[in-house]
């Protein structure tokens, strides 16, 4: 798959040049903020490559307004173009490679969604997203308990990526490892209108409808954009189908002089077979099969979700500026599990299938202000955020008599609530020439109920109630050295609750639900720098370490079913690099490395201590988080006529346990792709062909942790081709 380009990002006033920046970590902005608004500076000219100008992009993931220098974070921004380019556009795995500290792995499986993670945090997750902070057009993707998911992020409307990693990420709040922001495009110009397809391997087929424009200008001009896409797939496994069907749009409203309003919608219907995991002789020998029992139960996922929102920014003065959000949205889900008959009949037993109904919304309300102190500029900003979710899960039998992978009978019925309110204050002082301060602090507190409404089950009353706050602090100082190197030191502070999701089963069997389970609590150092013409490009570097307390880990999973538990200290050590440049004409190279050792520094019980969970000793590696991966890739990049290139992506072995008895293999993978750009008048033609995993290379997608069946392993397919296009005409 093709790297993602970073636009080179500098915001106005900026005092140095950004050569061109793509796949690594590309400083922008400051620290979780207000929109800064970048602007693109000339590429290094050589004496065979023209100098040229990009249109300016926008860091939705920092909130003050400063040079991309002066930034004491690790932060990679991608352009949506770069996403789509050469790609089904369907997954974030496609275009989010090469990001130091970033993994996002593809299971295959879309029951599952991707595993997505952001220097170790979130690669315990067994489904869905966990431990890091996801936005869609600055509305969370996250719920309060701290769980999220992928599925409503539409790569064919993708304006921009932005992956913030380390301290600064904390100041988002609970389960804020790391944070991952997605913006769709703006309308603008005459009505455009661009539909696109694309097919590939395992009966792979997409195609979609986009249009977009804008009329006026000043007080009540709008911008409009509507994107539509579907999906479908025979998957690379046995028993993989899936089908998608996604709409996203964006409608934009000049308020007034100076405010602005965006309305946000999207919606997506998901339904996707479940191959589940497979044992290792079953990965070696035969990758493309499913699990006996996949097929037994006909395991599979049903997925709605709609989802609204507003933004509205209103400057109140020349120095303040105010941003309200607000949104709300529906998600229901229905997922049937391969547990045996037997172990359902037991009284407390909530059943083979998973029923959710989820209502969730929330707001946040900030001031940003442009002041002084002791003659040097400073930045403040205060606000806000109030996110709340209702969820009604029911679980019921997965047979009816010797029927199986049906709906059976109600053996689950329960009412739960989570909310948070967090205030936050953050600070920015230029105290001296080269010197800035960064200082921040969040109050995030969630609170867990549950209303048990199945009291037949022969059990008490399974209701109960958590409460989960702590101080978040941040502080980091950067030195501008010279206008084209930086230096920062940073710190911070971040904790993550347990997602109701975790606390749903307790790892004794008991009934109930798991509020024995503690969050974790995490405390990074980092230190970095960003240099820019380093052999005609940008260099970026980062060192780090995390310690944890109370790290949530897998308990086991089985039939589907995943139970959690807190194993004591753990201790992340990382080094992240990453270099880009663009040499003879439209040459560009990008290469990146990532260092990662995540180790347990308590010995703990994995489950119950008992025959195949043993002690788990102080010094085992973290499963699910290879020690080391890297990223090359050289390519050809004319805006028009052909392209093409190559990248090679290396992935270090992962261990699938805590007891680290097995691990997925290391594996280097290699795509090709070209493509041809046609322009012309109104017309603008994208065509392409790609194929990926050239050397046919066995690997695992990703793992399913502490597997009680020792199914670990979802293999990634072999070799592989997509082909597409995409068409635009603007009236």
């Amino acid at each position: 798959m093709s790297s993602p380009t970073l636009k080179p990002t500098v915001v106005a006033g900026c005092l140095f040049s950004l050569f061109t920046c793509t796949a690594g970590a590309q400083p922008v902005t400051t620290v979780p903020a207000v929109t800064a608004t970048q602007e693109a500076v000339p590429a290094a000219a050589t004496p065979d490559a023209p100098v040229t100008e990009l249109s300016p992009i926008v860091a939705t993931s920092t909130r003050m307004d400063r040079p991309a220098s002066e930034i004491p974070a690790s932060i990679s921004v991608i352009d949506g173009a770069q996403i789509r380019a050469n790609e089904m556009q369907v997954n974030l795995s496609e275009g989010l490679r090469g990001i130091p500290g970033l993994s996002v792995r593809n299971r295959e499986n879309y029951a599952q969604d991707l595993q997505v993670g952001i220097r170790g945090f979130g690669a315990r997750s067994a489904f869905g997203v966990r431990g890091i902070r996801l936005y869609v057009d600055g509305i969370p993707a996250t719920m309060p308990d701290g769980q999220g998911q992928t599925s409503n992020i539409d790569l064919s409307s993708i304006d921009s990526a932005e992956v913030l990693r380390g301290p600064f990420s904390t100041l988002y709040g609970n389960s804020s490892g790391g944070v991952l922001l997605t913006e769709t495009e703006t309308g603008e110009g005459p009505l455009t209108l661009t539909p696109s397809f694309a097919a590939g391997s395992y009966g792979q087929l997409r195609y979609g409808m986009k249009a977009s424009g804008s009329r006026g200008d000043g007080p009540g001009a709008i911008d409009y954009l509507l994107s539509t896409n579907h999906f479908r797939t025979d998957g690379y496994r046995e028993h993989s189908k899936a089908e998608k069907n996604q709409v996203n749009a964006k409608l934009g409203l000049n308020v007034g002089q100076d405010g602005h309003l965006s309305l946000l919608l999207n919606h997506v219907d998901l339904s996707a077979d479940d191959p589940q995991g497979l044992t290792r002789d079953e990965f070696e020998n035969d990758p493309r099969s499913s699990s006996p029992n996949a097929q037994t139960y006909n395991v599979r996922k049903t997925t709605k979700q709609t989802q609204g929102g507003l933004v509205y920014d209103q400057p109140l003065s020349d120095r303040t500026d105010l941003r309200i959000m607000g949104y709300y949205g529906e998600r229901e889900t229905k997922q049937f599990l391969s547990i045996p008959i037997g172990p359902q009949r037991a009284p407390s037993h909530s059943g083979g299938v998973i029923w959710l109904k989820r209502q969730y919304g929330g707001a946040d309300v900030r001031l940003t202000s442009h002041v002084s102190l002791a003659d040097r500029p400073l930045t403040l900003v205060a606000g806000v955020a109030w996110d709340t979710m209702r969820e009604a899960r029911k679980g019921y039998e997965n047979f009816i008599g010797d029927q199986l992978g049906v709906q059976g009978n109600l053996r689950r019925d329960e009412i739960n609530n989570v909310w948070n309110l967090d205030p936050y204050v953050q600070a920015s002082w230029n105290f001296a020439e080269r010197w800035t301060l960064d200082a921040g602090l969040r109050y995030s507190n969630v609170h867990f109920k549950s209303s048990d409404r199945y009291i037949t089950n022969g059990n008490a009353d399974d209701s109960g109630t958590a409460n989960y706050s702590k101080l978040l602090p941040v502080i980091a100082l950067n030195y501008q050295a010279t206008p084209d190197l930086s230096l920062y030191v940073t710190a911070g502070r971040g904790f993550e609750t347990p997602t109701f999701n975790e606390l749903s089963y307790r790892n004794d069997n008991e009934p109930g639900l798991n509020f024995g389970l503690k969050p974790s609590v995490n405390t990074t150092l980092e230190a970095g720098l960003k240099a820019n013409n380093v052999l005609n490009g940008q260099l970026t570097a980062a060192v780090f370490r995390t310690y944890t307390k109370d790290e949530i880990v897998s308990a086991g999973a089985s039939g589907g079913r995943t139970t959690y538990q807190n194993a004591g200290r753990t201790l992340r050590d990382g080094v992240e690099l990453a270099w880009d440049a663009r040499f003879y004409r439209h040459l560009h190279a990008r290469l990146s490395y990532t260092y990662l050792h995540a180790r347990y520094r308590d010995s703990f019980c994995s489950g119950t201590c008992a025959g195949s969970n043993p002690e788990v000793p102080a010094g085992n590696l973290i499963p699910g988080i290879a020690r080391n991966t890297a990223t090359a890739s050289l390519a050809w990049e004319p805006e028009q006529g052909w392209n093409g290139g190559v990248d090679v992506d290396y992935l270090g072995k992962v261990y699938v346990s805590d007891q680290n008895s097995e691990s997925a293999p290391s594996a280097v993978v290699t795509g090709l792709h070209t493509g041809y750009t046609w322009k012309r008048d109104q017309w603008t033609v994208n065509a392409f062909g790609r194929l990926d995993n050239v050397f046919n290379a066995r690997y695992a997608g990703s793992v399913i942790i502490n597997d009680a069946n020792k199914r670990y392993y979802e293999p990634a397919p072999g070799r592989n081709w997509t082909a597409g296009m995409t068409v635009s005409y603007r009236f």
